[in-house]
């Protein structure tokens, strides 16, 4: 039985509480990547709100869907850390250094 790209789903979703420019602004830079085609996986994002945004990705097997959860949740991350760096303010706890 072969497998379809909607066989693995995930929603991540991202509120930056208070920080609608920030949602906006990491939603739009991961935009143009969610708009690359693949061939095991796809991904939308949206804006659901101010100041929250959805990453959904659909694959067709758990490895790559594993590898497109680990890379938007890299991207957001750095997105969040650059944004930290740009107001002059401390990594956040946990951040890897």
């Amino acid at each position: 039985m072969r497998r379809t790209v909607s066989d693995w789903d995930a929603t991540v979703t991202v509120s930056t509480k208070g920080r609608p420019d920030l949602a906006d602004w990491i939603a739009r830079s991961l935009a143009p990547e969610a708009a690359r085609e693949l061939s095991r996986a796809e991904a939308r994002v949206r804006e659901r709100r101010p100041g929250r945004f959805e990453v959904s990705i659909r694959a067709n097997d758990a490895g790559a869907m594993r590898a497109a959860l680990n890379t938007y949740l890299a991207w957001i991350h750095l997105s969040l850390a650059t944004a930290r760096a740009a107001e002059g303010k401390p990594p956040a706890l946990g951040a890897r250094t």
